[in-house]
């Protein structure tokens, strides 16, 4: 069979070394000419060059590696030739779709000059597996590295964005804001005009009326490469949620806040959300535009003016009460009576007995019945937490808990430690073993053999490893509830008035059983929110 050879080449950012941004990298070129003189010395035919400049070997969102795929599943090319396996993807994912799959499927082999990957050798699949897991250790490290770098230079207090906010530049080396006069007396006159009354609305029509250009419109009028999705350069306009995010952005104080998205991993190109008291926050990076005075009367004003959802009258039982027998709720229903002030009862009732007709408990319970066995059921408990007899027996009992989990949680995190330690040096191993390997001082079968101990340890100290974070979560969530469970107690000496608030920080649930033909009492169990 005639070898139609297609040529692979790709090249990360990081090993840049261009002169000129249009030019091929040095390494693009070496990486062609290794190719083609591999391919002339095997006497094949090279049909066409496949060239990827900037693209990271993570992903499949490369151009020409679109256009190589494509023209192997076409029959263009019967052969593709990379310098290394990891030119191709360092995906482990990838590698086995293709390698060991569709390019099977398609009758296309691979063949990698450095790694002496070749799919026509059945006998070295292993080493293309094993090169695959190396390059994708080699992400995984690096991806690692990417954020605690970007940690660092934000906590350091430096810019890490694409683009300044609205009101700033960045310097030459684009990591510190500075005042961009033009942009910021806008800013100012957004803060000045909020702080004396005016609504979102308002600004947006004072700005718009006198013909002042969106945060986009000026960007671009600017040269910059800033992108705004769903914009119409031609027609924009200012608008609410533009007024709202700029007078709500701590930029304007001098102070950076960043690290509010993180990316949810190498291989996943979507980001999520982090929690606000994970976010980066440090004060006096960068000159400020707005005073002190002006923004807390601005951030009063918006507090002030922070509309509540709308929810209803929610009584405090809602979604507390459940049916003992059939676990659907008890839901509230009012009637009207003579002999009441207010001309009204409320009730409880369970919902499988009322509405769904499946359970026997059908004897509602009066809601004011209700509210004084919970309000005694809790005061009751706060009389035996004030006990002093009960009080030092549940310090000391704390103390020595506290005592305990923290010895336990240090020598999990030690244990973690060494574990870590031991799999980098496995890896490390590994990465040795493949040099060998490719220098020929051991074969493939020495190598695989070889190797074959280190991913099992690997396995069981990565499986080890989940086991202990589970462990320490799970002993720091038992500190955390003991300790909200106490400040919850000290809050309170005795109940006069139940309210939703106190209802919510004392219990998860009540359950209400069937009335008792001959005591005529029913059960009324209380599911607290902690124990102590």
């Amino acid at each position: 069979m005639i070898e139609k050879v297609g040529v692979y080449c790709r090249l990360s950012d990081e090993d840049r070394d261009k002169l000129n941004k249009n030019d091929d990298s040095n390494s693009i070129v070496n990486q062609r000419s290794m190719c083609l003189k591999f391919a002339n010395q095997n006497g094949w035919n090279v049909v066409d060059i496949y060239s990827d400049d900037d693209f990271s070997g993570a992903g499949t969102y490369r151009p020409d590696f679109e256009r190589l795929i494509s023209d192997c599943k076409s029959g263009k090319i019967n052969l593709v030739l990379c310098k290394s396996q990891s030119r191709f993807s360092r995906d482990m994912e990838v590698i086995e779709r293709y390698l060991h799959n569709k390019f099977i499927e398609w009758g296309v082999r691979f063949v990698s000059i450095v790694d002496n990957a070749d799919t026509n050798i059945e006998s070295n699949k292993k080493s293309r597996q094993i090169n695959g897991l190396i390059n994708e250790w080699y992400l995984d490290d690096l991806s690692q590295n990417i954020k605690k770098s970007l940690k660092n230079k934000r906590e350091d207090g430096l810019f890490m964005g694409s683009f300044a906010p609205y009101g700033y530049e960045r310097n030459e080396d684009g990591h510190k804001l500075i005042v961009d006069p033009v942009a910021a007396e806008v800013v100012k006159k957004i803060f000045e005009l909020y702080a004396n009354g005016y609504g979102y609305h308002k600004i947006c029509e004072y700005l718009n009326n006198n013909n002042i250009p969106t945060r986009a419109i000026y960007k671009k009028q600017k040269g910059s490469k800033f992108v705004c999705n769903n914009c119409d350069l031609k027609n924009s306009r200012w608008t609410s949620d533009t007024i709202a995010q700029i007078l709500k952005n701590e930029v304007y104080i001098g102070n950076l806040v960043q690290g509010k998205i993180t990316s949810m991993g190498y291989k996943v190109h979507k980001f999520k959300k982090v929690n606000e008291e994970d976010w980066c926050r440090i004060e006096n990076t960068h000159e400020a535009i707005i005073d002190k005075e002006t923004w807390s009367k601005v951030q009063k004003r918006l507090k002030s003016h922070s509309k509540p959802i709308k929810t209803g009258e929610v009584h405090f039982f809602t979604k507390k009460v459940y049916c003992s027998c059939c676990g659907k709720p008890f839901m509230r229903n009012v009637y009207n009576v003579k002999n009441e002030s207010t001309g009204k009862r409320a009730y409880m009732q369970c919902k499988g007995n009322k509405k769904y007709h499946i359970c026997e408990n059908n004897k509602s319970i009066r809601m004011d019945k209700l509210e004084e066995i919970i309000q005694n059921a809790i005061n009751d408990l706060l009389d035996n937490y004030y006990d002093k007899n009960n009080l030092k027996e549940l310090y000391e009992n704390r103390k020595m808990q506290d005592t305990n989990n923290n010895e336990r949680i240090n020598i999990l995190e030690k244990e973690k430690t060494n574990l870590e330690k031991k799999i980098d040096d496995n890896k490390c191993y590994y990465r040795n073993l493949y040099e060998d390997k490719v220098k020929g001082t051991i074969n493939d079968d020495m190598f695989s053999m070889m190797s074959k101990d280190y991913l099992k340890e690997i396995e069981i100290m990565t499986k080890r490893i989940n086991n202990i974070d589970d462990e320490i979560k799970s002993l720091e969530v038992v500190k955390e509830t003991r300790k909200q469970a106490e400040d919850i107690l000290k809050k309170y000496k005795h109940i006069k008035e139940l309210n939703k608030i106190i209802i919510d920080e004392f219990i998860d649930k009540i359950y209400i059983g069937e009335i008792d033909k001959e005591t005529n009492s029913r059960d009324i169990e209380i599911e607290w929110n902690f124990e102590f």
